[in-house]
């Protein structure tokens, strides 16, 4: 405990200065402006990464299948930034592939192993457009987004934004996010380079699954796939869809994204690994029967080669308990 007070000293009279503040107006927030001025609050950030016992690493190594590219390429960025005592942007994810492999899973796992509460955390912000941007025309009054990010970023620098379903969101809505995103120092008297913002979308996830399919008619091992075969035609993809979230938002022709995270499609071994892995997280001892028949109910394509799952794993659960 005395170690504790030591390390607060340095800060003994600004804090104490923010009090008399805060008692002279309620309205004020201490804990944001603590947050504002002073580097060491970090809310419930209490990040579990590699190196540091089994963690994210560990459960991504487990239960994410198939995906080579993506738990490589999110773990090393991760762990740089998170590193960092004092990052120059935010750490900006973009999330592309086929439904049902893995990009909300690992999404949601992030937000596990950075912050006490999980998804729960009141420093994680889940967006749907279903949800919460569902009327193209309300466009103009869904551009508050702004003031409501720069309000949590206020309360806390350590914010996690994930934005599900890119392809979705009404056109012109995230460019008011273009100046949280970028290198800049601060945005409207908010420091915000520690938060991270996720965005999910299936854009691109054709485009990936044709390289996958070409690389097995070649005979290339699945793990020879890398990111430079992937990221442009991904990034294409994107800039040429006029549904995503990104079109014309200056985002990713400012170079503001960090990375383009490729998921490449899910082949019939890698659906028996979630089964395999739903069955373990239900208590269940691995029935041959239940496996088979959820592989057989899953649909496969192309027509010809039957190679991969039309939904990945995203049914898995769902179809075990028609089978138990």
């Amino acid at each position: 405990m005395a170690a504790a007070t030591r390390s607060c000293r340095p800060w003994g009279s600004l804090l104490g200065l923010l009090t008399l503040v805060s008692a002279a107006a309620a309205t004020w927030d201490l804990t944001s402006l603590r947050c504002n001025f002073g580097s060491f609050c970090e809310c419930d950030f209490r990040p579990d990464l590699p190196g540091e016992g089994p963690g994210l690493e560990c459960d991504l190594a487990q239960h994410l299948a198939g995906q080579h590219l993506a738990k490589a390429l999110v773990l090393k960025l991760l762990k740089a930034f998170v590193q960092d005592p004092a990052p120059n942007k935010p750490l900006v994810l973009s999330l592309h592939g086929w439904t049902g492999t893995g990009k909300s899973y690992i999404s949601s796992l992030l937000a596990q192993y950075l912050f006490r509460g999980g998804l729960r955390s009141p420093h994680v912000h889940h967006f749907s457009p279903i949800i919460h941007f569902p009327h193209p025309s309300h466009i103009e009054r869904y551009k508050d987004l702004k003031s409501w990010v720069q309000g949590n970023l206020t309360a806390c620098g350590r914010s996690l934004f994930l934005f599900d379903e890119m392809d979705k969101l009404p056109p012109g809505l995230m460019e008011v996010l273009r100046p949280f995103l970028g290198p800049s120092w601060v945005v409207y008297g908010t420091n915000y380079r520690k938060a991270i913002f996720i965005f999910i979308s299936n854009t691109g996830g054709e485009q990936i699954n044709q390289v996958a399919l070409e690389a097995w008619r070649s005979r290339r091992e699945r793990e020879e796939i890398s990111l430079q075969e992937l990221e442009p035609i991904v990034s294409r993809a994107v800039l040429d869809n006029p549904h995503h979230g990104f079109w014309r938002s200056g985002i990713m022709e400012e170079r503001l994204l960090d990375a383009v995270v490729p998921f490449l499609p899910l082949q019939r071994h890698h659906v028996r690994h979630c089964v395999l892995n739903e069955l373990a997280q239900l208590g269940l001892e691995a029935q041959d029967e239940v496996v088979q028949a959820v592989l057989d109910s899953t649909t496969f394509f192309p027509e010809d080669e039957q190679l991969f799952s039309s939904n990945g794993c995203k049914t898995v659960a769902s179809r075990i308990t028609l089978f138990l």
